[in-house]
């Protein structure tokens, strides 16, 4: 055992590490040419609105003529190649950005279609859907309201089936297509913006007038481009995950077509008023600054995710993507194979975090999941995911899904403590 500088850390364990560190160089690479890119993207959007320290002001009440939030909408759209964008700290998650999307497209008798197989678990209830006892949940889901769900699986490779998709939308001809960007708790790819372009081009094909709507949590800033310029109409996401930066302390955005955006709005508030209120209470200058951050620390969780790769690439494991793989968010999945090891992972994760690392994480009743979640969450903003943690249900396939790391030097740290974890415990071998 060898101290590495403050850790304790097998010397095998480190021998792999500089391998590993090795055999990632050119996905930093990629990686590094990408972030210049999006910051730059980022730093123009600023410039462009004339940000001032004025559109830091906070506001109460209503929030009527809240400049600072109006132009941050603007900064926002024109950083993610959007008509508009809704930007507010009082989205209080990704889920909730995705529901006000939802409800604020879809009307009673209109038909959702979800193309990328099963949505993520916490909208099942959103929709809808039957829990594991077959019984509907009647708490306003778009189910209750009257809302048609159709849903096209994923092929055997776990990727879209355009001509399926193709024929369910000349079929149902839907209100909605919801694209699912990330691989949620699932080995299947996450989908890079080129992959999403493919699907809007196949619905447009066959249902022309049909809301192209993309679930695009863990993938801002990855890409040098996002959704909207493949065609999406509507796009939404969570500002403790990449948009961000690791500096928001809560909030959700909604960016695409102005009139959706609208619709949207109205949801979000009440009809006649939408955007005009929500007073910001001084929230403005962190999702400024997290804004700004966003593109630089996505790299930095990037080249987290690719060194894990790497390094449980050369200790045997499946890992979805590979390290030289190009990705499409920040989710690294590591199958692990048993729940033991799946524990022993996310213990071990817990224990490089900076915020509460003493604390060992057990396996709970999560509300919204079917299967009990770990989480390691060792974090400054509750549940951010851009911050690392590494979460999984323990069913099978046992496989963590690591995120985040607003720097790369502590997150390669808490990776390598994984790996000690469950050497420690007997569950790896060397």
């Amino acid at each position: 055992m060898t101290k590495s500088a403050f850790f304790s850390v097998d010397d095998r364990l480190l021998a792999l590490s500089e391998r590993a560190m090795e055999e990632a160089s050119a996905a930093f690479a990629r990686i590094d040419r990408a972030t210049e890119y999006n910051q730059q993207k980022v730093l123009a959007a600023f410039i462009d609105h004339r940000v001032s320290e004025s559109h830091f002001v906070p506001t109460t009440g209503y929030g009527y003529g809240d400049r600072g939030r109006d132009t941050l909408d603007g900064v926002f759209a024109q950083a993610m190649g959007a008509e508009d964008a809704l930007v507010r700290h009082s989205i209080v998650s990704g889920t909730h950005a995705i529901t006000i999307a939802l409800f604020g497209v879809l009307r009673p008798g209109d038909t959702m279609l979800a193309v990328t197989g099963r949505p993520y678990d916490t909208l099942e209830k959103v929709i809808g859907l039957p829990d594991s006892n077959g019984k509907h949940a009647d708490m306003g889901s778009l189910r209750d309201f009257g809302v048609r769900y159709g849903e096209v699986a994923l092929d055997g490779d776990g990727l879209p089936d355009l001509p399926a998709i193709r024929a369910a939308a000349a079929e149902t001809q839907p209100r909605l297509v919801h694209i699912q960007r990330s691989r949620g708790y699932s080995l299947r790819p996450s989908l890079r913006v080129g992959q999403i372009g493919e699907i809007v081009a196949a619905v447009r094909e066959v249902s022309p007038d049909s809301v192209v709507f993309v679930d695009n949590c863990y993938g801002e800033f990855v890409e040098e481009t996002e959704p909207t310029a493949v065609g999406a109409d509507l796009m939404a996401g969570s500002l403790i995950k990449n948009p961000g930066g690791g500096i928001a302390e809560n909030g959700g955005y909604l960016c695409g077509r102005a009139d959706l955006v609208e619709l949207c709005a109205c949801r979000m508030t009440t009809p006649g008023l939408g955007r005009e209120v929500g007073a910001s209470l001084g929230h403005n200058r962190t999702l400024y600054m997290g804004l700004f951050h966003a593109p630089h620390v996505v790299g930095e969780a990037l080249k987290t995710a690719v060194y894990c790769a790497s390094l449980f690439s050369l200790l045997g494991y499946e890992v979805a993507p590979r390290a030289d793989e190009r990705r499409a968010d920040i989710i690294q999945a590591v199958r692990l194979r048993t729940p033991e090891a799946l524990v022993a992972f996310c213990q071990g994760m817990q224990r490089g975090a900076p915020v509460d690392a003493f604390v060992v994480p057990e396996p709970w009743d999560m509300p919204g999941y079917e299967s009990p979640v770990i989480m390691a969450a060792g974090a400054f903003t509750m549940g951010a995911s851009i911050e690392l943690s590494a979460d999984a249900p323990l069913r099978e396939p046992y496989a963590a899904y690591m995120q985040g790391g607003l720097n790369f030097h502590s997150g390669k740290t808490g990776v390598l403590l994984a790996a000690q974890s469950m050497l420690e415990k007997g569950l790896l071998a060397l």
